[in-house]
């Protein structure tokens, strides 16, 4: 009896020997196999790097299996980003001093993200970028005055863009948007500019009130024009009337109706003259005797 409780307990615990190593092997086996999966998320690529060695080819989003213990899989974002600098300082073509507000869109090629790790590494923003920002910036602002750069600012900001893709295209860093948010410039500046925008306003005010008053004169003018060529038209109505009508009244005028209008008219008396000595009687008869 002793013997055979012996052998059973030698067998459970060599049995549970193998079940222990089973196990651990098994834990290793998830462990490995853990370690050998890596998931690139959306919008990413995977930068495999194998003993400190960065690969030239990248991973895309998606599962992927790597050699555990010894690769590791850095995740890039390719995503757009935003970099936003406050008070960025540079000077103007008439030496005037500016702080601008400025966002910039920015991402990374997909192909690029091994090259820009290797070369940069993951900080690239502040080791790179904002240099280039601040560098550009100052090249294309001293092109401008201080009053061009506000007239113009959406043409300044294109500039500026192209002059920052063309730093950054080297290193696979593709700028999407240059905004500048805001220019600001000393007090004295400020003051000067909005002086002369109410001086152009009020220039513009009475340029304009000018105007109407041209073109207010001139609907008088116009008017009395109007007018005056009414009148003459209606004048020249009324004297083409009265020549009508005198023309017509001439043509029924004949000579019998002329000798008629003049009986009509005499009143019943004889004229007479008188020259030196001689007078002269005409009688109703029509003869008459002169005497001295």
């Amino acid at each position: 009896m002793i013997k055979n409780a012996k052998v059973v307990g030698e067998f459970n615990f060599s049995n549970a020997k193998k079940l222990i190593v089973i196990g651990v092997i098994a834990v290793i086996a998830i462990i490995v196999l853990l370690a050998s999966i890596t998931i690139v998320p959306a919008g990413h690529t995977g930068v495999v790097v194998t003993l400190g060695k960065v690969s030239s080819n990248v991973l895309s989003e998606g599962f992927h299996f790597k050699a555990p213990l010894v690769q590791n899989v850095v995740k890039m974002s390719n995503q757009i980003q935003k970099c936003e600098i406050e008070g960025a300082e540079s000077v103007s073509k008439d030496l005037q001093a500016i702080s601008t507000t400025i966002v910039v869109n920015y991402k990374i090629g997909d192909s690029s993200s091994a090259k820009i790790y290797r070369e940069i590494g993951r900080d690239y923003e502040t080791i790179m970028l904002m240099p280039a920002i601040h560098e550009s910036l100052k090249a294309v602002t001293a092109k401008y005055t201080a009053e061009q750069l506000v007239t113009s600012r959406s043409k300044v900001a294109i500039e500026i863009q192209d002059t920052l893709s063309e730093k950054m295209e080297e290193y696979g860093i593709v700028i999407e948007k240059f905004n500048i948010v805001n220019f600001s410039f000393s007090e004295e500046f400020a003051k000067a500019i909005e002086a002369k925008e109410v001086a152009q306003q009020n220039l513009l005010k009475a340029k304009t009130e000018q105007e109407q008053l041209i073109v207010e004169a001139n609907a008088q003018a116009e008017k009395k024009v109007i007018a005056a060529e009414a009148e003459a038209q209606a004048i020249l109505k009324k004297a083409e009337a009265q020549a009508e009508a005198n023309e017509k009244i001439e043509k029924s005028l004949s000579k019998n109706v002329l000798e008629n209008n003049k009986i009509e008219k005499w009143d019943g008396k004889l004229p007479y003259a008188t020259g030196g000595a001689a007078i002269l009687d005409v009688s109703a008869d029509g003869n008459g005797d002169s005497a001295e």
